[in-house]
C-alpha cells in the first residue's frame, strides 16, 4: 500500500499472541468495572430509566462511527457497570439473578478467548468431551442418566415438552399448577400442543388431590410438570406424591428444578428434592443456585435414547463417514447449532469447590433467608407471607394496600437504594427478596428492611 502506513490489524484473543494481547485489555476492563461501580454507588443506578438511557446514549455516541475510538472498551464497560443492577450487592435481591463466582467468570473468559463451537467435533474437541462428562455427572447427581446443556430454564422446559411430544404424540396434554413457570404453557403453544390444563394452586404448590382428580378425568397422553422452587415464592411441589400419581395414571413427569436444583449439593437441604429421580426430565439451572455467569442451564433425562429425536444430518458437520470413523456427532445434543462451551465454567466451579463447597453456599443463602423472615416476623410494621423453603422471602407493610406496596418498590428502584421484587401469590401484592448472595450479612438484611420501612407511604 503506497502513500502511507499499512493499517494495523487488531490482535486476536487466542493463538500464540492471544494472552499478551488480552493482558492490557483485562487491566482496562477491571479498571472500568471498578470506576463504574464507584460511580453507581449502590445496587442500582439512581434516576430511573430515562436517566440511565441518557447516560448510555451519551457514552455510546455514534454506535458505528466512520473512525474507531480506542477508548471505547473503557468507556462502554464503565457505563455498563455504572448502570448495572449489581447482584453482588446484598441490597439487590429481587430476582433469581445470582452474583457469579470469580473462578467461574475467569473460566468464562477462557471460553470466550478460545471460542469453541459445539456444533461439530472439529470445532470443539476438548470442549465436547468435557461437556459430555460433566453433563452426565450432573444428571446422575439428580438421579437421571444424561443431560443436555441449555441457555437456562426456559430452553430446558421447551426441550422437555418437545421430547414428550415426540415420545407420545401431538395430542399430548400438559398439566401443571398455576404457579408453574410461564415458559411451560408457552412451550406448549410453541410446539402446537393442546391448551394446557392449569390446576389452581391457592397454597402455592400443586395439590396431589387436585392432580389425581384431573388425571382421572383427562383422556390421552399427559405430561405433568411439577416445580422444585417456584419463581414467586420458592416453594417445592410435593414431588414424591406427584411422582406416585404419575405412575398410577401412566402420565409422564417433568420437574422444573431451575431454582431448587442447587439444593442437591447440600447435605442439609437435599432431602427437599426427594422424588426428583422419578422424573422423565428435570430442568437444572446453575446461574441461580450455582453462582455461574449466564447462561448455565441443563435438561437432565432419564431415557437418553429419547435424545435421538433431536438428531439432524448435514454433511459439513456430521457426515456419515466421519461419524463411522469415530468423530462424535454433536447435532443431537441441542436444538441450537452454534453453541459456546458454557460447560467450562461449570466444570471449573464443580472441581474447585466440590460438592461440599457448593453445598455450603446453598446452606448460607437459605440460612440468611430464614434470618430475614425472622426479622420480618418480629417487626410490627411488616407482614410475612410464609417461612422460606429455599431462599425467597415475601413480605409487605402491615395494613398497606397494593398501591402502597408497589410504591415502596418503585421508590427504592428510582433512588437506586435497593432492588426488591414483587409477587402476587394470593391476590395481594407482596415485596419479594431472593437471597442468592452468600456474602450477605445479617446487618445487610436489617438495613434492607429499614429501607423498606422508610419508603412506605405514610
Amino acid at each position: 500500500m503506497s502513500g502511507g502506513d499499512a493499517p494495523t490489524t487488531p490482535p486476536l484473543a487466542s493463538g500464540p499472541g492471544g494472552p499478551d494481547a488480552l493482558r492490557p485489555l483485562l487491566a482496562t476492563v477491571l479498571d472500568a468495572l471498578a470506576t463504574g461501580a464507584e460511580e453507581r454507588g449502590g445496587p442500582l443506578p439512581a434516576g430511573g430509566p430515562e436517566t440511565v438511557t441518557a447516560r448510555v446514549a451519551d457514552a455510546l455516541g455514534d454506535a458505528l462511527p466512520d473512525t474507531g475510538d480506542p477508548d471505547a472498551l473503557h468507556t462502554l464497560v464503565r457505563t455498563l457497570a455504572a448502570g448495572a443492577a449489581d447482584p453482588a450487592d446484598p441490597l439487590c435481591a429481587a430476582h433469581l439473578h445470582c452474583p457469579p463466582l470469580a473462578v467461574a467468570t475467569a473460566a468464562d473468559l477462557a471460553a470466550s478467548a478460545l471460542n469453541p463451537s459445539l456444533d461439530s467435533w472439529d470445532q470443539a474437541p476438548a470442549a465436547s468431551a468435557l461437556e459430555a462428562a460433566v453433563a452426565r455427572t450432573l444428571a446422575r447427581t439428580a438421579g437421571l442418566a444424561d443431560a443436555l446443556v441449555t441457555t437456562g430454564g426456559t430452553e430446558s422446559n421447551q426441550l422437555a415438552l418437545l421430547l414428550a411430544r415426540e415420545a407420545h404424540g401431538t395430542d399430548l396434554r400438559l398439566v401443571c399448577g398455576t404457579a408453574a413457570h410461564h415458559s411451560l404453557p408457552r412451550a406448549a403453544w410453541l410446539l402446537g400442543l393442546p391448551d394446557p390444563v392449569l390446576i389452581p394452586t391457592p397454597r402455592g404448590t400443586l395439590d396431589p388431590a387436585a392432580l389425581d382428580e384431573t388425571l382421572t378425568a383427562l383422556p390421552g397422553p399427559v405430561l405433568v410438570a411439577a416445580t422444585a422452587g417456584t419463581t414467586d415464592t420458592g416453594l417445592i411441589d410435593p414431588l414424591p406424591e406427584i411422582a406416585g400419581l404419575c405412575t398410577a395414571h401412566g402420565a409422564r413427569l417433568h420437574i422444573d428444578a431451575a431454582y431448587g436444583a442447587g439444593l442437591l449439593f447440600s447435605d442439609r437441604h437435599r432431602d427437599k428434592l426427594a422424588g426428583l429421580e422419578a422424573a422423565h426430565t428435570v430442568t437444572l439451572d446453575l446461574h441461580k443456585l450455582g453462582w455461574q455467569p449466564v447462561a448455565a442451564g441443563l435438561l437432565a433425562v432419564a431415557r437418553p435414547g429419547e435424545l435421538t429425536t433431536l438428531h439432524q444430518h448435514t454433511d459439513y458437520l456430521n457426515a456419515d463417514d466421519d461419524t463411522e470413523a469415530g468423530l462424535p456427532d454433536l447435532l443431537g445434543r441441542s436444538l441450537r447449532t452454534t453453541r459456546r462451551p458454557d460447560i467450562l465454567k461449570i466444570a471449573v466451579t464443580l472441581r474447585t469447590l466440590g460438592r461440599s463447597g457448593l453445598g455450603a453456599l446453598a446452606d448460607q443463602v437459605c440460612a440468611r433467608a430464614r434470618e430475614f423472615a425472622a426479622l420480618i416476623r418480629e417487626h410490627p410494621g411488616f407482614e410475612l407471607y410464609a417461612p422460606p423453603v429455599i431462599s425467597t422471602v415475601l413480605f409487605r407493610p402491615a395494613e398497606a394496600d397494593d398501591t402502597a406496596v408497589a410504591a415502596v418498590r418503585r421508590r427504592l428502584l428510582h433512588e437506586g437504594r435497593a432492588v426488591l421484587g414483587r409477587a402476587r401469590p394470593d391476590g395481594r401484592l407482596w415485596l419479594k427478596v431472593t437471597v442468592l448472595n452468600p456474602h450477605t450479612r445479617p446487618d445487610d438484611l436489617a438495613h434492607l428492611l429499614k429501607l423498606a420501612e422508610g419508603s412506605t407511604p405514610a
